[in-house]
């Protein structure tokens, strides 16, 4: 009983409340002093102060009313402070329902900034964050413009005749790997798009993140992960003042296949079925360098043949042979292409070899490359 009194004097001292009203707040928490003074302000408790004994009277007396100058500062007005200065913000704050003592406070949605206030943060936060004005003529264009690097094959040019000279396949990039990333940011009067995509909106929730990453100067995750790990370069375009416009799609040029009208249906003859197993190669290949009979006794030239397939074919001929015999030596070696129509042409000057008729000193053919072209 005593800790109980202890504790209502206590409770009286600080709130300056009547022993009564103590005893019901410390009776509704289990006689918790501290609990029980956190309900007492929570619930609204009187904003009078205990104003200081004045020198001329010695009784304790309360203020009757409000001051001019408050002397003391409560944390219900720094509170109120706050309240205020976070109105701009947050929705609308009121009370509905309960009892003298009680009632539940509903907030109401936080007010929408207007498409200048969000640009202005979004160009604000990243110029905090290092970022440069540029002109426009010095902007890059977005990622669809970048230069794409040449990834076939090829032969490998100056070599001489009697030379080694391999087909090069080009490499192909792993999916996976790592690739630099050019985009460009447009903020416009009712949202924002990257590079030539769709509108997005500003008060979309969906979208906060990524303007939150922009405000703080960082790359949103939905770009990094675009990059698979490499550098994203992000250039920001202002069209406040401008409806969105979504760009004409760029003209693009039909790659698929087709057959000539009017033609027979011609067979289609992969790089494989033309090459066939390596000791099936072998063997064509060494049967028709047999059938060129080469005369020993008479001038030898040394004639480098570059297939279609990638492949490389090297045979000797007399300077009387004629090039329909290496075109027939070439479809010995490669029986597939039988079916295939092609011409032989020579390199430096790139001319085709329209009369076969002609012998290979006639046609200044000798130690020379000659090049395969399917039609």
């Amino acid at each position: 009983m005593a800790d109980q009194d202890t504790a209502v004097r206590e409770f009286v001292a600080v709130t300056d409340v009547d022993e009564e009203r103590a005893r019901f707040f410390l009776e509704s928490t289990g006689w918790d002093l501290q609990l029980a003074l956190a309900n007492f302000f929570e619930d609204g408790a009187e904003d009078d102060i205990v104003t200081l004994p004045q020198p001329e009277s010695g009784s304790v007396s309360r203020s009757a009313g409000p001051s001019d100058q408050p002397r003391v500062t409560s944390m219900r007005d720094l509170m109120h402070e706050e309240e205020e200065d976070s109105d701009g913000e947050e929705g609308q704050r009121f009370f509905a329902g309960g009892s003298e003592r009680s009632g539940q406070q509903i907030v109401g949605p936080p007010k929408k900034k207007n498409p200048n206030e969000v640009v202005d943060d979004l160009f604000r936060g990243a110029k905090e964050h290092g970022a440069v004005p540029v002109d426009k003529a010095g902007k890059g264009g977005g990622e669809s413009s970048r230069a794409k690097v040449f990834g076939g094959g090829g032969y490998r040019l100056g070599a001489a005749p009697e030379e080694e000279s391999t087909y090069v396949a080009g490499v192909r990039r792993a999916s996976g790997s790592t690739q630099d990333v050019h985009v460009v940011l447009k903020l416009w009067k009712s949202g924002f798009s990257l590079d030539e995509g769709e509108l997005r909106d500003y008060n979309d929730p969906a979208n906060a993140l990524f303007l939150e990453s922009i405000r703080r100067g960082e790359i949103p995750l939905e770009l990094r992960q675009r990059s698979r790990g490499g550098q994203v370069n992000l250039d920001m375009e202002d069209h406040r003042d401008e409806d969105f416009s979504k760009p004409k799609a760029a003209f693009r040029a039909f790659t698929g296949e087709g057959q000539k009208l009017g033609s027979a249906t011609p067979e289609l003859v992969s790089p494989q079925r033309m090459i066939g197993s390596p000791q099936e190669q072998a063997t064509n290949e060494a049967q028709a360098s047999a059938s060129i009979t080469v005369d020993q006794s008479q001038p030898v030239t040394s004639i480098q043949i570059r297939l279609a397939d990638g492949g490389r074919l090297v045979q000797k001929f007399n300077h009387t042979h004629r090039v329909s015999d290496i075109r027939q030596f070439v479809v010995s070696a490669r029986p597939a292409m039988a079916a295939t129509e092609f011409v032989l042409m020579t390199t430096f000057p790139n001319k085709e070899l329209v009369d076969e008729s002609q012998t290979l000193k006639d046609a200044n053919l000798l130690n020379a490359v000659i090049v395969q072209r399917l039609k």
